[in-house]
């Protein structure tokens, strides 16, 4: 990933205004590689289209769907013309034949290596089963392009407050050697939890301000 020119950052933006852009299979079919992007990751049940509807306040912009890996493509979501969510294809749980497993985990390595717009990756975990081995694989994957990395715990109205909190403290604990990459937080789409937090590791990473320089934003 290169640094864009610290003059020409845009402002935080609105992410009421998110409009759909455009689907990709593959990485030439991406829109250009300029601009300031965050890629929403993880696995096909962890509510990564449900989270960027919430965050959004759009129900439809990310489709949703019951059946988990429905989504197999790179969407691209515009908040300006410079800045971009893209919810990537979920991993994992998603019921599909081998052949399209190994095609994903190709285009998403591709992805997360080559896109030089790409300024960091927000990975959702549920925060009941959270760090499962194709999580641990994302996160192998950004941090070995040095990418900062912020884990959302969702579905946290699932849990009580105490057993939610222990489980945002073990994954940190866990996660402790790559703090300076890797940060975590509670998120609910259902009860709007977390939504201020999101907000503002978004603004950092797509004004090209090092979120991990900010005391607000508690890193791993």
């Amino acid at each position: 990933m290169t640094d864009p020119d610290p003059i020409d950052a845009p402002k935080a933006p609105d992410y009421r205004q998110a409009q759909f852009l455009t689907s990709a299979a593959k990485l030439h079919q991406c829109p250009e590689d300029e601009g300031w992007e965050v890629a929403f990751a993880g696995r096909s049940n962890a509510g990564k289209s449900s989270a960027i509807n919430s965050l959004t306040n759009n129900k439809k912009l990310a489709k949703t769907s019951k059946t988990p890996g429905r989504t197999q493509l790179i969407n691209f979501f515009e908040l300006t013309p410079d800045q971009r969510l893209v919810d990537l294809p979920g991993y994992g749980f998603a019921k599909v034949p081998v052949a399209v497993k190994k095609e994903w985990t190709k285009q998403l390595e591709n992805y997360l290596a080559k896109r030089q717009s790409l300024r960091g990756m927000i990975l959702l975990m549920d925060v009941r089963h959270p760090l499962q081995p194709f999580d641990q694989q994302m996160l192998d994957w950004a941090l070995a392009a040095q990418m900062p990395v912020h884990i959302l715990l969702t579905k946290a109205d699932k849990l009580k407050k105490g057993p939610a909190n222990n489980s945002l403290l073990s994954v940190r604990k866990q996660l402790k050697e790559h703090e300076e990459l890797v940060s975590v937080q509670l998120f609910s789409a259902l009860k709007h939890t977390g939504h201020e937090e999101l907000r503002a590791v978004l603004d950092h990473w797509l004004t090209d301000m090092g979120i991990f320089e900010n005391d607000e934003i508690e890193s791993v």
